[in-house]
């Protein structure tokens, strides 16, 4: 496995080695051992997720906030996302930057995204399974988001505005300079 990471410090790109044969396929989505190594501080998942989602669903974009924080594995089992990472960490030199990473079954990228971001996504494909290890449980009552069109972070979803299905939720998220205040 090779780990890359993204201009977002502690957010990085994992590649898997794929063996492949007459039979399929097989690879490593992680190793602890090696992302610990590479981050130089533990972690422990203790919840995984897993949204099934037609072409052209946004979600995002979402964090949990103070103690509820998560970091995240995120991976496509099927089908083929734009993922966007935003820094939330106010003492960070990429502070309100953002990051997007082509996630797919095809590439089998995975994304670390430390905690003190921002995370979502839209789907490219007809299907896409996609799959978050959490480092700690979802707390409602500590949920929280970045609304997806905020002008101010300029995310281009690579994909038409006009045509993305975006929950109701989602679409009243507050702006960045509503987090920064």
């Amino acid at each position: 496995m090779k780990i890359f990471e993204s201009k977002l410090k502690g957010c990085l790109i994992l590649e898997p080695q794929i063996y492949q044969d007459e039979r399929g396929m097989f690879f490593e989505v992680f190793r602890k051992n090696e992302l610990e190594f590479f981050l130089g501080y533990n972690i422990d998942f203790v919840q995984e997720n897993t949204s099934i989602s037609k072409k052209g669903v946004l979600r995002g974009l979402h964090y949990q906030k103070e103690l509820g924080a998560q970091a995240k594995l995120v991976s496509v089992q099927r089908g083929e996302v734009i993922d966007v990472v935003v820094d939330l960490r106010p003492s960070s030199e990429t502070f309100g930057q953002h990051i997007k990473v082509n996630l797919s079954d095809q590439n089998r990228k995975s994304l670390f995204i430390p905690k003190g971001m921002a995370h979502g996504f839209v789907t490219l494909s007809n299907e896409v399974i996609f799959t978050y290890l959490c480092d700690s449980y979802y707390d409602p009552e500590l949920e929280s988001g970045i609304l997806y069109s905020d002008p101010d972070l300029r995310i281009d979803w690579s994909y038409p505005i006009s045509k993305l299905i975006v929950s109701e939720k989602d679409m009243l998220l507050p702006s960045f300079k509503d987090f920064e205040k």
